[in-house]
C-alpha cells in the first residue's frame, strides 16, 4: 500500500497519519486483535501501544467507512435481509442486516428485540438512505411483513428461507471477529466496530472467485488507491 508521506501531520497525533491509516486498514482487513496489528507495527520499527491502535480504529475508522459510503455506485434494488443473534455481556441482541443483489452490505443495525417494530425501524433507515427497493428477499420471520406493506409497498416481498443463503454468508467475518473480541463489550462497540468493518471490507474483499488474477489484483491495486485519497482527507 503505497501512501504518501509528504502529506500533513494529523494536528496532536505523534505518529505520521500514513501510519495510522495503516493500523486501522490492518485491523479492518484480516482477522486481528489490536494486540496483533501492535506487533505487525513493530516488527517494521513503529512502537505503539494497542490501547493507541484501539483509539485510532474508533476515531478513523468510521471517517474510512462513510468514504467508501460516499464513493460506492448506487446499490442494486434487489436487497436481502436478515437477523442473526449475537451476545453482549450475557444478554441477547439482534444484529440487522442487508445486503444488495450483488452481495455488498448496505447497512447494518444492533438492536435489543427481534420484533416488527425492530424490523420497521431498520428498513426505514435503509430505506432514507437509498430509496424504496423492488424486491425484498427475507426468511420467514413474520415480523417483516407488516413493515414491508407499510413502506415499501410497491416492493415484491420474498419469504423463503433457502432464497437468503447469500445474506447467511455475510454474517461469517462477524462470527471470526466476535471470537476474536471474546464477544462484543457493548451495543455501542458493536454498532460502531461491525459499520465500519462491513464498508472497508467491501472495497479490500471483492468476490475472488468471479474473477480472473489479473482482475482481482486491478481490483485491489482500486482498493489500496482508494486507501490512499481517504488517508489524505483525514481530520482529526
Amino acid at each position: 500500500m503505497k501512501i504518501p508521506t509528504s502529506v500533513l501531520r494529523l494536528k496532536g497525533f505523534r505518529f505520521p497519519r500514513e501510519i495510522i491509516a495503516y493500523a486501522v486498514w490492518a485491523y479492518h482487513r484480516f482477522a486481528m486483535s489490536t494486540a496483533d496489528v501492535e506487533d505487525l507495527l513493530a516488527e517494521r520499527g513503529v512502537i505503539v501501544s494497542r490501547e493507541a491502535i484501539r483509539l485510532w480504529v474508533n476515531l478513523f475508522g468510521p471517517h474510512f467507512a462513510n468514504c467508501v459510503r460516499r464513493d460506492r455506485p448506487r446499490p442494486n434494488d434487489k436487497w436481502h435481509l436478515d437477523e442473526v443473534v449475537i451476545s453482549i455481556r450475557g444478554k441477547k441482541h439482534w444484529l440487522w442486516r442487508a445486503i444488495d443483489a450483488e452481495g455488498d452490505v448496505l447497512d447494518i443495525l444492533v438492536q435489543t428485540r427481534r420484533n416488527a417494530k425492530a424490523a420497521k425501524r431498520f428498513l426505514q433507515r435503509l430505506i432514507n438512505q437509498f430509496g424504496e427497493p423492488r424486491v425484498v428477499i427475507t426468511d420467514k420471520l413474520r415480523s417483516y411483513v407488516k413493515p414491508i406493506k407499510t413502506l415499501a409497498a410497491d416492493a415484491d416481498h420474498r419469504a423463503h428461507k433457502g432464497l437468503n443463503n447469500a445474506i447467511e454468508g455475510s454474517h461469517r467475518p462477524t462470527r471470526k471477529r466476535e471470537k476474536i473480541f471474546s464477544r462484543f463489550k457493548s451495543h455501542r462497540q458493536a454498532q460502531r466496530f461491525l459499520s465500519a468493518h462491513d464498508q472497508i471490507n467491501l472495497i479490500f474483499r471483492p468476490r475472488r472467485f468471479q474473477l480472473t488474477a489479473n482482475s482481482y489484483r486491478h481490483a485491489r491495486a482500486d482498493a489500496f488507491s482508494l486507501w490512499a485519497e481517504y488517508t489524505i482527507e483525514m481530520v482529526a
